[in-house]
Formats: C-alpha cells, sequence, structure tokens
C-alpha cells in the first residue's frame, strides 16, 4: 500500500475508527486516552501503511494493541516511580522541633544517670547489646564465657529496670 490518497484514506479513517476506538477504549479503560491513542493508530497508518492492503484490519488491531499496551506500561512505570517518591516522602521525617530536641537529650541524660547507677560490667554488657554487637563478641569483651551473656544482659536488664522504677517513684 502506498502513501494513502486522502479521500482513500479519510474513507478508510471512517470506516475504522469506531472499532479501533471502542477497542483501545477497552483495553486502556480510559476514554480521553483511547482517543488520543487510535489518533496515534491512524497517524502510523498514514505514515507506514501495509505493503498489504487486504490486511489493512489485522494491520490496525497489531497496532493498536501494541500502542496500548504501551500506553499501559508507561502509566504503570508512572505509578510506581509515583509511589516510591510518595513513600520516600512519607519516610522523611520533619525537623525535629528545639523542644522535641530537648526531650531527647534529657531522655538521654536520664538513661545515663540509670546506667551509671548500675555495676560497670552490667552497664558495659547492656551498651555493648544495645550498639549491636553479638553475644559472642559481647563476651569476648567482657572475658565472659559466651553462655553467661544472655544470663548476664537479663539480670543487668532487672537491674535497669529497677533503677529506673525507683527513679521515676521519686520524682513523682
Amino acid at each position: 500500500m502506498s502513501i494513502p490518497e486522502s479521500s482513500a484514506f479519510r474513507n478508510i479513517f471512517y470506516e475504522h475508527y469506531p472499532t479501533v476506538r471502542r477497542k483501545l477504549a477497552a483495553l486502556v479503560r480510559d476514554e480521553a486516552a483511547a482517543d488520543d491513542l487510535s489518533q496515534e493508530v491512524f497517524l502510523r497508518l498514514y505514515r507506514n501503511p501495509p505493503d498489504n492492503p487486504a490486511t489493512l484490519g489485522a494491520w490496525l488491531h497489531r497496532v493498536l494493541t501494541r500502542i496500548g499496551y504501551d500506553y499501559l506500561e508507561k502509566k504503570a512505570r508512572e505509578r510506581k516511580l509515583q509511589n516510591k517518591q510518595e513513600m520516600m516522602y512519607e519516610g522523611e521525617a520533619a525537623p525535629e522541633s528545639g523542644e522535641e530536641a530537648l526531650m531527647r537529650q534529657l531522655d538521654h541524660e536520664e538513661v545515663q544517670a540509670w546506667l551509671d547507677r548500675l555495676p560497670e560490667r552490667d552497664r558495659q554488657a547492656l551498651l555493648l547489646r544495645y550498639s549491636g554487637y553479638s553475644y559472642a563478641e559481647i563476651a569476648e569483651e567482657l572475658n565472659v564465657r559466651p553462655p553467661l551473656i544472655g544470663s548476664l544482659l537479663q539480670r543487668a536488664t532487672r537491674k535497669l529496670q529497677v533503677t529506673a522504677s525507683k527513679a521515676m517513684a521519686r520524682q513523682d
């Protein structure tokens, strides 16, 4: 098929446009997008018509399907990018206010005071554990047999809770 004559192309357009638009609307489920994509199908037909005019229906179907799927893939990529951006913005915490920073500092100082009241080995064990050290690393650091670390941490935690409870009771 050579470059279409304007009247011949107009006849093909009027004959096939309703079918192409209906199929695209069903595929992409968006009426406005179906209008735009239908125009794209006929623009491709005008620029690069099929070699055999007898296969025009199949050619249109193949092109509209490809254009429709490309549109859906583009929309999926856009949604995925938007979701990533929303998650990134939601993950960002608002800058800490002066009051929040002060409260955090006071909490830190209070916990540090409670830890200072514990025996040295218990304090070190808790600090190492909450700094991400494994039981084996804590055992090596404190020169304690590894099987004893669980019990040591449990006792140190209990002592810290008692110390904190007493300190808080005095504040009331």
